[in-house]
């Protein structure tokens, strides 16, 4: 399948052509950067001459690609999801930012969470990296929640983007822990809607580049345990590779660089009927560019894993 890649000058951008361009049964046909236009895409090696375009929606409509996976800012998707309905409606569309996550035509690609399979899904609404980090510490628990759940999360500041801000100057977060957006956040919104249970988002970015943590206090309906919490989400989550359960609280460290979420650090009250859980994962991997891939997959009716590396580092 020949796939398209809008907005590419971004960290996320980096990693999609990195998994794409691996991907058995995905060749990356073209990418698009107003910014990068004419230089030779380095990132694919020695091999091939595939240079950075800057393409207009109208442009990219009419390469005809199987995909195209739009990783822009938002605000910016429309034009092009207009051009390309308009003149190749066949195409398989992947949009990474938030202008269609609230869109019931689209299909919201949280892979674990879907409500089936997503095989044939020509729509895709990519969730957001927070969204995906609180959705899978919660879902387990959701008919067991009485009261809206407290989200802290801190964030390396590569989730800030590439466009110069307080949130991504390493030097003014060196030895720092900035808060922001600490009410009425999108992905407070998102996360609400598609797990449908209120959450309440207190998000953080710190000197770190990559990765994010999500530590989420539960109010439960009935007592339960730790043990109990832990068994209940490894048997959630035996079915998907690319969430790992575990006792220990999740470190970012562990996850900078890898394509999997891990929750762990379960912790219950002493009247049972508050909990604690823990979630990380890369923000640009699973959070973003890993989470697209999958989504591409199932759009194809290829496996879900195609493409993705799922062995740790040594």
């Amino acid at each position: 399948m020949k796939i398209g890649l809008v907005g590419a000058r971004g960290h996320v951008g980096a990693e999609l052509i990195a998994l794409l361009s691996e991907h058995p049964h995905f060749d990356l046909s073209f990418v698009s950067s107003r910014e990068l236009a004419g230089q030779r895409v380095e990132l694919l090696g020695t091999e091939g001459d595939l240079r950075y375009e800057a393409l207009a929606p109208l442009d990219v409509a009419q390469r005809g690609a199987d995909a195209v996976v739009l990783a822009l800012p938002n605000g910016l998707a429309a034009a092009f999801v207009e051009a390309i309905d308009a003149s190749f409606p066949r195409t398989v569309l992947v949009d990474l930012s938030a202008d269609y996550r609230f869109d019931e035509a689209w299909f919201y690609g949280l892979p674990e969470l879907a409500r089936d399979s997503g095989s044939g899904q020509r729509r895709i609404s990519n969730p957001g990296c927070y969204a995906t980090a609180m959705q899978l510490a919660l879902a387990p628990m959701v008919d067991q929640l009485v009261a809206p759940s407290q989200c802290f999360g801190v964030s390396g500041y590569s989730g800030a983007g590439t466009s110069p801000s307080p949130r991504n100057d390493p030097e003014l977060l060196k030895d720092n822990l900035l808060p922001y957006a600490l009410i009425d956040h999108l992905h407070e919104r998102e996360v609400t809607r598609h797990l449908g249970h209120a959450v309440e988002f207190l998000p953080h970015v710190a000197p770190h580049f990559r990765g994010l943590t999500v530590t989420a206090n539960l109010h439960l309906r009935s007592p339960t345990t730790a043990e109990s919490m832990r068994s209940l989400y490894e048997s959630f989550y035996a079915p998907h590779a690319l969430v790992r359960v575990q006792e220990r609280e999740p470190w970012v460290s562990r996850i900078a660089g890898r394509h999997h979420a891990e929750i762990g650090g379960f912790a219950v009250a002493a009247d049972g009927k508050r909990a604690v859980v823990v979630a990380t994962l890369d923000n640009l991997l699973k959070g973003a560019a890993t989470q697209a891939v999958q989504n591409l997959n199932r759009a194809f009716g290829l496996p879900l894993l195609t493409g993705i590396p799922t062995e740790l580092p040594a």
